[in-house]
């Protein structure tokens, strides 16, 4: 039986809004960053049998399957397909899952996966400007008016007893952490360089290593006034892409790749879709019930931080001890590029692996309309 095994990791940097990569196409911005892979890899990229790339905004500079223009616009052969994901904020994790799933199942030899989203030039909300995704039959099930993120947010902070205390006091930690990490050089070496019209882009844009409590509960709430979720415990909008090289443990062998993680579980599950943000919690149950493993097997876990309550809230229900969490930040500090983010995860959790021996990864995402994906990773190298 075939396994998939990822062999190259690579992400971009990570731009603030109106930032440091704000200026660069996000086609292009993908197209760079397929080509650092390549190069890291060795790969010739004629062998790669698909692009599988999530992103959410599909719409203006996104639109049109994004991942073929990626291919094209990377120098790649024109017999190099793609093909574009949505699960929301989960996209780009998803894409590693289906490049995985197709590689087991014999549909292909070599994949690429990963996903971008350039939150500066496709605001958030664009895909729906001229009309709602949500049609009569679902306001008979969920009444009206879209769901909201920022309060299911909050929501959550009320039913796990989360105060702005405990909220801004995880977002230092995830600021400090990311910093530390950073300075220690230990996203040198899954950062791809990317050029811009204004200079070489090397590091990360949105830490901020001086931010404390005291400056953060001075912040006004975001959706409640007299809530709890303020900009500075939530995710940071911005612009980034990220990719793995996905295939099996004898085409890695037969082309002289070492493999640095297996795949050794994937799911994702369905939750409510109006507090939306609960889905890691049963996802994460489903996952180890599948996948066989303990808690106690897995050294590291990945939850995106899309708002401060989402991990918390995770770490309640599970009690996973906070070094494990998050290690080296999350996107609260490193920002949270819709569609790229879960494959930036997935290349921040495999690098941490590697760099520290642990044999199970696990990571989690929140996604809208109620959904998460999870997939452990198991090291190999």
């Amino acid at each position: 039986m075939r396994d998939a095994v990822i062999v190259s990791a690579v992400r971009s940097p990570i731009g603030k809004r109106a930032g440091v990569l704000s200026g660069l196409h996000p086609a292009d911005l993908s197209a760079q960053v397929l080509q650092g892979l390549a190069a890291r890899a060795n790969l010739d990229p004629a062998l790669v049998d698909d692009v599988v790339w999530g992103c959410v905004g599909q719409v203006g500079e996104q639109a049109v399957d994004i991942a073929r223009t990626a291919v094209l616009s990377a120098g790649w052969p024109e017999s190099v397909p793609g093909t574009t994901v949505d699960r929301q904020c989960g996209s780009s994790q998803q894409s590693i899952a289906f490049a995985a799933a197709g590689v087991i199942a014999g549909h292909y030899d070599i994949a690429v996966a990963g996903g971008v989203e350039s939150m500066s030039r496709v605001p958030m909300g664009s895909t729906y400007r001229d009309g709602s995704p949500i049609g009569d039959l679902y306001v008979k099930r969920y009444g009206e008016g879209m769901p909201n993120q920022g309060l299911g947010a909050e929501q959550i902070a009320r039913e796990w007893s989360l105060s702005r205390t405990d909220l801004d006091t995880y977002a230092v930690r995830s600021h400090q952490r990311a910093a530390r990490a950073a300075a220690a050089g230990l996203f040198d070496a899954q950062i791809v360089e990317i050029e811009t019209a204004d200079g070489v882009v090397r590091a990360d844009q949105g830490i901020r290593p001086d931010s404390t409590v005291e400056v953060l509960a001075k912040l006004k709430p975001s959706f409640l006034d007299d809530g709890v979720i303020s900009a500075g415990n939530a995710s940071q909008v911005s612009d980034g892409a990220a990719a793995v090289l996905i295939t099996s443990s004898e085409i890695a062998a037969a082309n002289g790749w070492t493999p640095l993680v297996r795949v050794h579980t994937s799911v994702v599950a369905g939750s409510d879709p109006n507090i939306m943000l609960t889905g890691p919690i049963p996802a994460t149950h489903k996952a180890l019930k599948r996948s066989g493993l303990s808690l106690d097997d897995i050294g590291a876990f990945e939850v995106n931080e899309a708002f401060a309550s989402v991990p918390l809230a995770w770490q309640a229900e599970f009690g996973v001890p906070t070094e494990k969490l998050n290690p080296l930040g999350g996107a609260i500090a490193l920002g949270h590029p819709l569609g790229g983010s879960g494959a930036r995860i997935t290349t921040t959790l495999i690098h941490h692996l590697a760099d520290q021996g642990i044999r199970y990864g696990l990571q989690t995402m929140c996604e809208g309309g109620g959904q998460a994906n999870v997939t452990i990773y198991e090291l190999l190298a």
